[in-house]
């Protein structure tokens, strides 16, 4: 059995909140249960690591947590997050610009790596 679950948000647009629910909720669950969990921000969803970004996004219309706010409670619950290293040209960010909660820049080949090397589990959104 994996220890490990990545989950990569690639497809996740951070315009339409309630698709961000699901994948920051299916990481605190699991590292709730004790699993060593990766959330990947790739793509459209890298924007959600830029300062600005997150805090201003809800996953649905009147709450009064913010994605943000759901994404410093994974990382407390022991969430590493991390932004892949193409969305820093693709949006224009440095690594100044990334919130405190990502972790660190990550490339396809560390994707590549992890999956085809590690014992993991992958959910893709």
């Amino acid at each position: 059995m994996a220890d490990k679950l990545m989950i990569i948000m690639a497809n996740t647009d951070p315009r339409n909140g309630e698709e961000l629910g699901a994948p920051i909720f299916q990481a605190t669950v699991g590292a709730a249960m004790e699993y060593d969990v990766e959330v990947i921000c790739t793509a459209t969803a890298g924007r959600l690591m830029k300062k600005g970004v997150a805090e201003n996004l809800f996953i649905k219309e009147g709450s009064p947590k913010s994605v943000l706010d759901f994404i410093k409670d994974a990382h407390e619950a022991g969430v590493v997050f991390k932004c892949c290293s193409p969305n820093l040209d693709l949006f224009d960010m440095t690594a100044d610009d990334l919130i405190p909660e990502c972790d660190g820049i990550v490339g396809g080949a560390y994707l590549i790596e992890e999956i085809m090397e590690e014992d993991v589990r992958v959910l893709t959104y």
